[in-house]
């Protein structure tokens, strides 16, 4: 084999080897960074007949149960029941709470499952209702929206 076809060999097995890494790195940070969604019920009884092993990241939303908040007088920690139709999970969080947050409000919790009904969460997002609109925004549709009527002669109209 002539030096030329070497130095050609050479790059190439260069650039394989540089893009086998590159890929091997990408797969192993998304796999780091990936936190699956579970409920209450599926945390507690498992999701596709496989429940998450203690220490995994992942995300939980549900519910906050009516009377289950309880607060530390001495720092910012907080614990509360999730629930869904099944059972009840207990989510921690240390820090301050997202203003929608209260009882009988939808929340998604990232954390740690800490043992087979815990989590620690890191993050706690509240959720609004999907019907909400910010007043800004009702108060223009309202002003250049009007409703919809139809006169006599645009029904007849559409009917043929």
């Amino acid at each position: 084999m002539n030096p030329r076809r070497k130095k050609r060999l050479g790059i190439v097995l260069a650039i394989l080897i540089g893009l086998g890494t590159t890929t091997g790195l990408i797969l192993y940070a998304l796999s780091q960074n990936m936190d699956l969604f579970y409920t209450p019920t599926e945390l507690v009884n498992g999701k596709d007949g496989k429940k998450p092993e203690v220490g995994q990241r992942l995300r939980i939303g549900g519910m906050v149960t009516v009377g289950s908040v309880k607060r530390d007088p001495n720092s910012l920690k907080v614990s509360f029941l999730l629930h869904d139709v099944g059972p009840s999970v207990t989510v921690v969080y240390e820090g301050i709470l997202p203003d929608l947050f209260r009882e009988g409000q939808g929340i998604v919790a990232q954390g740690v499952l800490v043992d087979a009904t815990t989590v620690e969460a890191f993050e706690v997002l509240a959720k609004h209702d999907e019907e909400y609109m910010p007043p800004e925004i009702a108060e223009a549709m309202e002003k250049n929206h009007a409703p919809l009527t139809y006169t006599p002669e645009q029904k007849q109209g559409s009917d043929q």
